[in-house]
């Protein structure tokens, strides 16, 4: 079975990490793109964003490949947070989520250059903070070194400790559902068999 080349237009270490967990092997590019929007609606704001990361890619190589592009934000209460700026904003971030229900919303481009064919989908998960104390958001601000480089806050560092219950695709939490992915690259015609895995 002819073997096919996956790229993951991401250089985010847990989009990395959910790659490498289940030993798929890809290379990555990641897009030049400015991540910029006009779509007030979160879930086609992240879809139109990983649509633009994929075309970025596909304008950089000359080869056929299977182009991997994503986009995450945390929604809550009707506003989207993107990676924040300041400690301070994090602290309000937090304390605002605080025994709430927040969102994690991530939108995902599989751009298929063997077939000429994209597709383009998101997916959501809801996560519950339990209660958070002053004392606890400063010393996961202190303390988590990726504050600045995930949206809203890190699930997979040490804003675990906070979440009270996840409830949908545990995966897109952490910026790409494999299980999505896979699903969508059946309905594009392959098999497990097209990838390649480390033994």
């Amino acid at each position: 079975m002819e073997k096919v080349k996956v790229i993951l237009a991401s250089g985010s270490k847990q989009r990395k990490d959910i790659f490498e967990m289940i030993g798929l092997k890809y290379e990555v590019i990641t897009s030049l793109v400015d991540e910029n929007s006009t779509k007030e609606d979160p879930y086609e704001y992240v879809e139109e964003l990983s649509k633009g990361k994929a075309e970025s890619v596909t304008e950089q190589i000359n080869e056929k490949a299977i182009i991997i592009s994503a986009d995450t934000i945390v929604y809550f209460n009707g506003k989207k947070y993107e990676k924040p700026k300041t400690k301070e904003e994090v602290f309000k971030n937090m304390k605002d989520m605080s025994n709430k229900v927040n969102k994690i919303i991530t939108g995902i481009t599989i751009k298929d250059l063997y077939k000429d064919k994209t597709i383009t989908f998101s997916s959501s998960t809801d996560v519950k903070f339990r209660e958070l104390t002053d004392e606890e958001i400063n010393w996961y601000i202190e303390g988590e070194k990726r504050i600045f480089k995930c949206c809203g806050y890190v699930p997979l560092g040490k804003a675990a400790i906070f979440l009270d219950s996840v409830n949908g695709d545990y995966n897109t939490m952490f910026g790409i559902s494999p299980s999505l992915v896979f699903s969508k690259l059946k309905e594009l015609g392959y098999s497990i068999s097209n990838f390649e895995f480390v033994e």
